[in-house]
């Protein structure tokens, strides 16, 4: 009973101090203390560790910029601010924790490793006022609260993956993706590399990666309805990163405590490295050009689909294997990391059931399912990424013609595959698209730009890495994904992943028993502030109501939902327009009167509007009801 009373005060100390401070990640544990400590342009910060520099000169840069000051970082221990490297280990704190103390005295973080000062200086960051975050100097007083601070994530793998592929993003953008998402202590950075749309790794012993399969033809509209490449047209659209811009990346997230992953993805999702070198596929088509966001595939409502043009290699080519070899050779030099993505997801093999090579290998390994070859294929990879001292890491569908133990499955079509993978003792990355795919709209469909799919704020905050039957012994934590076929610039890759990593960090970061939504929608609202001081695009769309109508009893009924506590929402059915002063407030479901009617619906935050103005004709009245 004691400990059962001791935990709900923690969780309430911990919730309601963590919501004063608005700390994204929430750390573990909060205590509020008395006074405050502030920075002036005498203030020193210290360290006690060369190991600890790193930290602490980031520390001083962050605050220069929008003080005005000239903070310095010094070694030793006369600063008001310091942060130490503990000479006796913290085991509870691990290699990413951290402890921060602040007082009208001064502010110390220890940790056992470098990493923990980064994140312990994080949090550090985010208890300044919301101008820290300015680009230029802004006069007032810098005051830190007085608090108690113990903090470690509770993942190994907090990840975030942007794909370059669909559409190419400058060195600098990718640096400044990393800086956002190291703020938020993620620590992997997926970097998917190559994809139908596009190759984005110099590869020096293979130049036409980059001299063909990095260009298409520009095309505008909506990704999948695009006009195909007409014959003699110049690709001019696209680009790639040198060994050099690849190594400047690597050590820019290093310093940021962040691995980067890269993912080259084969066999299928490979019409970039078919358009370079055709030989490697089956059809060894040579008029293949890389996708510039046409229609190639005509996907069947069970999950199956037929592909149009052949985006695979052909795994029973041994030049794949050769080239690959060269692929990997200069991969496995460039990035330091333990594993190498390598895909192997979605992979048509309507050409491999025709093809003369594929039937005499199955014949030879005395294989009855095409599913198999795949599974041969990923053996080979396998071996490859093994000879240069690497592990291989795909999406689930590896599973399917078997890997060895220690390839890493990173399970996005639900969570079976991980629970799968899981209890088989392979290593897993949690990814599924219903709490993780951030390209997926997040609000309502009439309102957000149209996209396969929808993923709510609240959903993503919902998401557990380790559901039940799982072996959590193999989960190494879970991350969010960015695909980019609608998705041309940095400004819109933050609309789409901001407040939803915002989310998804506190899922992989802060204790389970600690999750509380509306707290959390509380420090989101803080941090749109801060992120207009810091120049960061964010959605609103929490804002928007969930609109449903639904058949009962011979009448179609209105329901309303709302994922921000305490919202007012008006609607309206009579064709004018909602407002608080003289339309209908929603409380519970209405009916919606016979005939073409038009409902309007308008939220409202602490009696100001808020979101957008949400529309349904008549036809999408209807259509919410049948879906």
């Amino acid at each position: 009973m004691k400990r059962h009373i001791f935990f709900i005060l923690f969780c309430l100390c911990t919730t309601l101090f963590a919501q004063n401070l608005s700390l994204i990640p929430q750390p573990v544990k909060v205590e509020e203390k008395q006074g405050s400590f502030e920075l002036s342009n005498s203030t020193v910060i210290s360290y006690n560790d060369s190991k600890a520099k790193s930290a602490a000169e980031m520390l001083a840069q962050k605050i220069n910029i929008p003080t005005g000051y000239s903070l310095k970082a010094e070694q030793g221990k006369s600063g008001k601010v310091q942060l130490n490297l503990l000479s006796s280990k913290n085991a509870e704190l691990g290699k990413e924790g951290y402890t921060l103390e602040s007082s009208e005295a001064g502010v110390t973080i220890s940790a056992n490793e470098p990493a923990g000062l980064f994140y312990g200086m994080q949090t550090l960051v985010q208890m300044l006022p919301k101008e820290i975050e300015s680009k230029s100097v802004i006069n007032g007083e810098w005051e830190i609260p007085s608090v108690k601070i113990k903090d470690y994530p509770r993942f190994g793998w907090r990840g975030m993956m942007l794909d370059v592929s669909r559409h190419f993003f400058q060195k600098e953008d990718v640096k400044k993706f990393i800086d956002q998402i190291a703020r938020l202590k993620y620590n992997v950075f997926h970097f998917h590399l190559s994809d139908d749309e596009g190759w984005r790794v110099e590869i020096k012993a293979l130049p036409k990666l980059t001299e063909v399969g990095a260009w298409r033809v520009k095309r505008y509209g909506k990704f999948g309805e695009r006009e195909k490449p007409r014959p003699g047209e110049k690709a001019t659209y696209g680009g790639y990163y040198t060994h050099e811009d690849i190594k400047e990346i690597v050590r820019y997230a290093a310093e940021r405590n962040i691995t980067v992953v890269p993912e080259i993805d084969i066999p299928g999702h490979s019409m970039a490295f078919v358009a370079s070198y055709p030989e490697l596929s089956c059809t060894k088509d040579t008029s293949i050009k890389v996708n510039p966001g046409m229609n190639f595939a005509t996907w069947y409502g069970n999950g199956t689909f037929q592909m149009f043009v052949d985006n695979t290699l052909n795994p029973s080519e041994e030049k794949v294997y050769e080239y690959l070899d060269k692929v990997f050779t200069e991969v496995a030099s460039l990035f330091p990391g333990e594993y190498i993505h390598v895909g192997g997801d979605e992979c048509y093999k309507g050409f491999w059931k025709n093809d003369p090579g594929c039937k005499a290998l199955m014949k030879k390994l005395n294989i009855r399912h095409i599913e198999d070859l795949q599974g041969y294929f990923m053996g080979r990879v396998q071996k490859i990424l093994n000879a240069k001292g690497k592990k291989l890491l795909g999406w689930d569908e590896i599973l399917e013609g078997g890997v060895n133990p220690d390839a890493a499955v990173m399970s996005w079509r639900g969570m079976e595959a991980g629970i799968e993978a899981s209890n088989a003792g392979h290593n897993v990355v949690m990814t599924p698209t219903t709490y993780a795919y951030l390209d997926y709209n997040q609000g309502d469909q009439t309102i957000d730009p149209p996209i396969y799919a929808g993923l709510r704020l609240s959903k993503s905050y919902s998401f557990e890495p380790v559901p039940e039957g799982a072996n959590a012994k193999y989960i190494l934590g879970g991350q969010g994904n960015l695909w980019t076929e609608q998705i041309e610039t940095l400004k819109h890759a933050e609309y789409m992943i901001y407040p939803r990593a915002w989310a998804l960090a506190d899922v992989f970061w802060s204790p389970k028993e600690a999750k509380n939504y509306n707290n959390f929608v509380k420090r989101m609202e803080d941090h749109f502030s801060r992120s207009d001081v810091a120049g960061v695009n964010y959605a609103k769309a929490v804002y928007d109501p969930i609109v449903k109508t639904k058949r009962q009893d011979g009448k179609m009924m209105l329901v309303i939902e709302s994922e921000i506590p305490d919202a007012d929402v008006y609607y309206t059915m009579d064709g004018s327009m909602p407002n608080k002063l003289y339309s209908n407030k929603y409380s519970m479901p209405v009916e919606i009167p016979a005939g073409p009617v038009t409902v309007r619906v308008q939220g409202y935050r602490n009696g100001e509007l808020s979101g957008h103005l949400i529309t349904l004709t008549p036809d999408e009245v209807k259509r919410r009801a049948d879906r």
